[in-house]
């Protein structure tokens, strides 16, 4: 079988790093499937396109290819969120934020000048995805931008862990792929702290607000484990940083005293819910508390969690290597990066030669698996006094 048009991966500057990852791992599969070859049966040892961003003095920019897209299969990669990428502007050092990422990826759709045959946008963290949803006057950032992206050409959106996913919406006709990181960080949660499984009674399962309680819920029941809600009671009078205020947590579920608890969500910001949920639970007797978040943007630095260790609010933080973490915090004692590029790698590879890509969307299996593998049984449930 061949593959619908010569695989090019385009990564941006914000995404240089994670782009190296995926081509040696694609370089990997396919050697192991023997297909490391172009259409024409040329052998291929890389599969990066050279890309070129430059910046003028006054801000505006532009992208270059070293290689025609022409009848070939594009993915353009790139973390909206990387803010270590900077440029000068008026000669200051300027970061560069999520707009002038997501700018660099509609300069890369124009490079290739719609000789491409087929084109997948690849955003880990979908741009503009907190804003979602529209109330009263707002501005509808996440959709507008999906639909200029389909404007453009694109023909495939591939993201992790879509705040909403409902948002794929606003482009019916473009193919919107949302991908869950949950059977990677499940096993280098489960890998490093096996022991908690010895005794399914002492684990629960934390939702921090009630938008996060369906993957609390799939971590609970894929495990066996009880889960917990924490409720955001907010002062609706006021709005700070674009949002009202958290005026408490207060938490709904199991007595968590003696027990050991994973805090699950898609991302994590400054870390004030997660500090102020964790103080909630050792006042109610948790043992262990131990976190896990798709994205970890750390907005405030890491001196807080460093803190939180140190207090012993935290035990354990898990982000993946999907958007950029800082050096000082990939060190520390209290983080714990979960690799995502070869199980992005076998995406990019499926879709390559227009296969589907439902077998690996199902992470039930490869932690039943896992479980089995490390003598637990996935079918135990834990089971604890009702009143």
């Amino acid at each position: 079988m061949r593959p619908r048009g010569n695989l090019g991966l385009v990564a941006l500057e914000s995404a240089k790093e994670l782009g190296n990852l995926l081509n040696q791992h694609l370089l990997e599969i396919r050697e192991a499937e023997d297909a490391n070859y172009d259409r024409d049966g040329n052998p291929v040892d890389n599969y990066l396109v050279a890309t070129t961003s430059t910046r003028f003095s006054n801000g505006e920019g532009k992208v270059t290819l070293s290689e025609t897209a022409r009848g070939r299969d594009m993915y353009i990669l790139a973390d909206v969120s990387n803010y270590s990428v900077t440029y000068k502007m008026f000669g200051q050092e300027v970061p560069c934020g999520p707009d002038e990422h997501f700018q660099d990826i509609k300069r890369a759709l124009s490079a290739m000048s719609g000789r491409a045959r087929h084109v997948t946008v690849i955003m880990p963290k979908l741009y503009a995805s907190l804003q979602h949803r529209k109330k009263a006057r707002e501005s509808l950032d996440c959709a507008m931008a999906l639909q200029d992206l389909e404007r453009l050409g694109v023909n495939e959106i591939v993201t992790f862990d879509a705040h909403d996913p409902t948002i794929q919406n606003a482009i019916p006709q473009v193919s919107f792929l949302n991908i869950y990181p949950t059977l990677e960080i499940l096993k280098q949660f489960l890998e490093s702290q096996l022991w908690l499984l010895s005794d399914k009674e002492k684990l629960l399962i934390v939702s921090p607000d009630t938008g996060a309680m369906d993957r609390a819920i799939y971590y609970a029941g894929v495990l066996g484990l009880d889960v917990g809600l924490f409720y955001k009671r907010r002062d609706h009078s006021r709005i700070v940083g674009g949002k009202n205020p958290i005026v408490q947590h207060e938490y709904l579920g199991r007595d968590v005293d003696g027990l050991n608890v994973l805090i699950v969500d898609d991302m994590i910001n400054s870390g004030e819910t997660v500090f102020d949920i964790g103080r909630e639970l050792r006042a109610r007797g948790a043992k262990s508390i131990f976190v896990a978040a798709t994205f970890g943007f750390f907005t405030e630095g890491p001196s807080k969690f460093q803190k939180a260790y140190d207090e012993g609010i935290l035990d354990q933080v898990y982000t993946t290597n999907l958007t950029y973490v800082p050096e000082e915090i990939l060190k520390a004692d209290w983080f714990t990066m979960v690799d995502q590029s070869m199980y992005l790698a076998k995406f990019i590879h499926q879709l390559n030669y227009d296969r589907s890509a439902s077998g690996l969307l199902d992470a039930t299996k490869g932690i039943r698996s896992f479980l089995i593998e490390h003598g637990v049984d996935p079918d135990k449930r834990s089971t604890y006094p009702t009143k």
